[in-house]
């Protein structure tokens, strides 16, 4: 069931004008995440972004999550503030909500960005996931933060912006612990990768060079499997894309989103 919404506002932003686009963010976030990217494409697009179940000021039903329970969630508010066809950009966790839509809904998204996503991992990639979902399930969200900071921030970030890092660790720390869990199972244990070729949306795939949980070769993957795509590596990038590199996403994006076919 989607989540209730009371007060819309609390958990969602919807302002611009232009083509219609949702932003949707990851695990362990919310929609401030994507506050840098929105603020450079301001003036191009319309744009939503919202807050997943358990995710900042949202409701957390019970878990655990699927994926089509985040996407029903999208479908529901698209439908209330009254998207028809919007560009879709997911990252990370985002990502899978918008394959699972483009793939099962697909009459309700135009074009289609995945941002530091996944699909089709390794048996040994499975393995560390698993691994990572052992340790989350007995964890505090902040202490799989600190377990992880090297995987999200390259090193010259962590020292140039030590401010921009502790706000994201005070999201993980503010978070339900069960909210967490489940949307990182939701994240780790799903896989489109035999799906892919369905997907008949013009699709951009984009991934930081280094990063360590949605690698390169996932990218060159999901764009190999999916007809109509194209591939970005952002050079010298780990996960956190949207924090460090706002303007290059954001150009990145109003490239792909305002081309005209």
């Amino acid at each position: 069931m989607p989540f209730s919404r009371q007060d819309p506002k609390l958990f969602y932003l919807h302002e611009g004008s232009g083509p219609n686009l949702v932003l949707i963010h990851g695990v362990g976030s919310q929609h401030g995440d994507w506050e840098g990217v929105a603020k450079a494409l301001a003036g191009k697009f319309s744009i939503l972004r919202y807050d997943l179940r358990g995710h900042g000021t949202s409701a957390a039903p019970p878990g655990p999550y699927e994926i089509e329970d985040f996407a029903a969630d999208l479908i529901a508010l698209m439908d209330e503030i009254g998207l028809d066809r919007p560009h879709i950009a997911g990252f990370s966790l985002g990502g899978l909500i918008a394959q699972c839509i483009a793939l099962n809904h697909p009459d309700r998204v135009d074009k289609l960005a995945l941002l530091g996503t996944v699909a089709g991992r390794t048996p040994e990639e499975r393995a560390r996931v698993e691994g990572r979902l052992e340790f989350i399930a007995s964890s505090h969200p902040a202490d799989y933060f600190d377990q992880s900071v090297s995987r999200w921030f390259t090193e010259a970030f962590q020292a140039a912006r030590p401010d921009v890092v502790a706000a994201r660790k005070a999201v993980v720390t503010a978070m339900d612990g069960d909210a967490y869990a489940a949307a990182y199972y939701a994240l780790a244990m799903t896989d489109f990768a035999d799906r892919l070729g369905e997907i008949s949306h013009e699709t951009l795939v984009a991934t930081g060079e280094d990063d360590i949980g949605s690698n390169p070769r996932m990218a060159h993957f999901m764009a190999g499997a999916i007809t109509n795509s194209r591939l970005e590596i952002l050079p010298g990038l780990r996960h956190s894309i949207l924090l460090e590199a706002p303007d290059q996403v954001a150009g990145v994006l109003s490239d792909f989103f305002l081309e005209t076919s």
